[in-house]
C-alpha cells in the first residue's frame, strides 16, 4: 500500500510539472486571444490527405453560426462554431497541425462550468462525420438501421437524443482526415502514429481549453473504435499534463490490437471474445435452436458458453492439438447457427468466413452483421454491406451541413485518408498496441475518472464480449462500466438502441459530475 501510494504521488508530482511547463510556454500563442469569428467564412485554403502534404501556415478562424432545437423538455439555443485551431507543441510553442472542428455549445450556459466533450472517430484515418452526423450532435442522418429500403440519401433530421442538453459537444478530425492537416515542416505522416496522434490531440484539446476559457469544465473524450485506443493513450496524456478528465466513453472499443483474433494472420489468440456476436446474429437470422425467447439473457448464456467451455477448448486445441469434443461441437451449432463443417474445418472461428457462409450466397456486413446482401448486389460490391449502406450519405451530407453552418471550402472532405497503410502501430515495445496499461495509468492518476465501454451486439469488428474481457484486466471498478446493446459498430444508428445508450449516456454524465 505504502509502494502503491509512493507511486501515485509521483505521478502527481510528474503532472504538475508538466502543467506548469505548458502554462509557462502560454500554449505558443503570443497573446492567448480566441480566434476571431465571424458569422460565415469562406476558407480559401487547400486541404490535402496526402501522406507528406503539409501546410506552409494556417489561421485559426471559424465560422459563427446560431440555431435552437425544439426537444420534449424544451428549446436549446445553441451557437454552432465551424473552423481550425492550431495545435502546438507543449515546450517550444511550434505550430504542429491545423485541426478541423465543429464546436457545440449552449447559449446562456456558464460555460466556466459546463461539461465539455470532444469526439473523434477511427480508422486509423477516418474523419469523425460519422460520429458527428450519426450520434448525439444537435443534428443526425435518419438511417433506420438496420432496414435497407430507406430512400438514399438519408435525410438529415434534428435529432431528439442529442447529448447537446448534457454536455458542450467537440467533434474534432484527426490529422489527413476532413480539412484537418499538419503545418511544415511536420508532415501529415508525422502524426500518423499512436503516440504521435495521441500527443497532437492532447495538444489540440488543450488549445481549445485556453483559448475558449475551459480550464474549468468537467471534461470528457467520446472516441469510437480506433477513436477508443486514441482516448486510452490521451486520457494518461491529458492527466500527466494536468489536464483533469471528468469521462471517457469508448464506443466500440479496440482497446488491445493482440486479443482480437482478428486483427493478424495467422490466428494466434483465442476468437472466444467474438462468439457471442455470433450467436446475436444467428438469432437475427432465425438460425439459433431453439429461438432465444428474450435478447439479455441469451446474450448471458452466450457469455458464458464462451468463457466457459469454447475458449479453454480453443486453447487446448492451439497448445496441444486436444481437439473439441462433438457435443461441445454440437451446442455452438445451436447456439450460432454456424454449420457443423464450418467449426470442424476452424473451430477457432474468426468473423470473415462467418459473414461470408452463415447464409448462402450472402455477405453479411462487418460492422453491423445484421445487414446482409446477395453476393454480386449492390450493396455487397465494397465487401461490407453495413458501410456500403450508408457511406455515401453521410459523404454528401457533411458537405452540404457544413455550408449550412457557414464554412465552405473548395478541398474535398477526406472522410477517409490512406493512414492505416504507413500508422506505426508500435507503443510500449510492442508492434501493436495494448493500451489497458495507459487507461489504467490514467485512472491511478484519476481515481474520480468514469469510463463507459458502449457497444454492439452485431458488430463483427470490435465485439462486445472482448471490449468486455479487456476492461476486465482493470479489475472490478465501479467506475469502469460495460453496455451492450443490439446493434452494430455504430450502435446510435439503431433508433431502439440510440435511445437506451442516450439514457446510459445521461447518467454516466451525472456521474462524472459527481452528481
Amino acid at each position: 500500500m505504502r509502494a502503491a501510494a509512493r507511486l501515485t504521488l509521483l505521478h502527481r508530482l510528474a503532472a504538475g510539472l508538466l502543467a506548469l511547463v505548458l502554462a509557462a510556454c502560454g500554449g505558443g500563442s503570443s497573446d492567448g486571444a480566441a480566434p476571431p469569428a465571424q458569422g460565415n467564412w469562406f476558407d480559401a485554403t487547400v486541404y490535402s490527405s496526402a501522406p507528406d502534404a503539409s501546410l506552409a501556415v494556417a489561421e485559426e478562424r471559424a465560422a459563427v453560426t446560431r440555431h435552437t432545437l425544439a426537444l420534449p423538455a424544451g428549446t436549446l439555443a445553441y451557437t454552432a462554431t465551424t473552423g481550425h485551431l492550431t495545435a502546438r507543441d507543449p515546450v517550444s510553442g511550434a505550430a504542429l497541425a491545423s485541426f478541423f472542428y465543429v464546436a457545440y455549445t449552449l447559449d446562456g450556459a456558464s460555460a466556466a462550468r459546463r461539461p465539455l466533450t470532444f469526439f473523434y472517430n477511427g480508422g486509423p484515418g477516418s474523419a469523425s462525420v460519422w460520429l458527428h452526423l450519426g450520434s448525439y450532435g444537435p443534428r443526425r442522418l435518419a438511417t433506420g438501421v438496420p432496414a435497407t429500403n430507406l430512400p438514399r440519401p438519408f435525410a438529415l433530421v434534428d435529432n431528439t437524443e442529442t447529448l447537446l442538453d448534457a454536455s458542450d459537444l467537440v467533434f474534432v478530425d484527426a490529422v489527413g482526415t476532413g480539412f484537418s492537416q499538419a503545418i511544415a515542416p511536420n508532415s501529415n505522416r508525422s502524426f500518423w502514429g499512436v503516440d504521435k496522434d495521441a500527443a497532437v490531440f492532447r495538444d489540440f484539446v488543450r488549445r481549445y481549453v485556453q483559448l475558449n476559457d475551459r480550464t474549468a469544465s468537467p471534461k470528457l473524450l467520446f472516441g469510437e473504435s480506433y477513436g477508443t485506443t486514441r482516448s486510452a493513450v490521451l486520457a494518461r496524456l491529458l492527466e500527466q499534463a494536468g489536464i483533469e478528465l471528468a469521462g471517457v466513453v469508448l464506443q466500440s472499443s479496440v482497446l488491445d490490437y493482440n486479443s482480437n483474433c482478428a486483427v493478424v494472420e495467422p490466428i494466434v489468440t483465442s476468437c472466444a471474445g467474438y462468439l457471442p456476436s455470433y450467436g446475436a446474429t444467428g438469432a437475427w437470422f432465425n438460425l439459433v435452436r431453439p429461438a432465444p425467447a428474450a435478447t439479455e439473457p441469451f446474450i448471458a448464456s452466450m457469455r458464458t458458453l464462451a468463457a466457459d467451455r469454447y475458449d479453454p477448448a480453443v486453447r487446448a486445441l492451439m497448445s496441444s492439438g486436444t481437439a473439441p469434443d462433438a457435443g461441445l461441437v454440437a451446442q455452438l451449432v445451436d447456439a450460432t447457427g454456424i454449420a457443423q463443417s464450418s467449426w470442424q474445418l476452424r473451430f477457432n472461428q474468426p468473423p470473415e468466413p462467418v459473414r461470408r457462409s452463415l447464409i448462402a450466397g450472402t455477405l453479411l456486413g462487418r460492422y453491423d452483421s445484421r445487414i446482409a446482401a446477395a453476393n454480386g448486389s449492390e450493396l455487397a460490391r465494397d465487401g461490407d454491406p453495413s458501410l456500403t449502406l450508408v457511406d455515401a450519405s453521410f459523404a454528401t451530407a457533411i458537405t452540404s451541413y457544413l455550408g449550412q453552418l457557414g464554412y465552405t471550402n473548395p478541398s474535398r472532405y477526406v472522410m477517409f485518408s490512406n493512414a492505416i497503410e504507413s500508422w506505426d502501430f508500435g507503443h510500449d515495445g510492442r508492434p501493436l498496441p495494448d493500451t489497458l496499461p495507459d487507461l489504467a495509468a490514467a485512472l491511478t492518476l484519476n481515481p474520480r475518472l468514469q469510463v463507459l465501454a458502449i457497444s454492439g451486439h452485431h458488430d463483427l469488428a470490435t465485439p462486445f464480449f472482448q471490449t468486455e474481457l479487456d476492461l476486465g484486466r482493470l479489475g472490478s471498478l465501479p467506475n469502469v462500466v460495460a453496455r451492450a446493446y443490439p446493434g452494430g459498430h455504430m450502435s446510435y444508428l439503431d433508433d431502439a438502441s440510440r435511445g437506451r445508450q442516450r439514457a446510459d449516456l445521461g447518467a454516466f454524465y451525472r456521474a462524472a459530475q459527481g452528481l
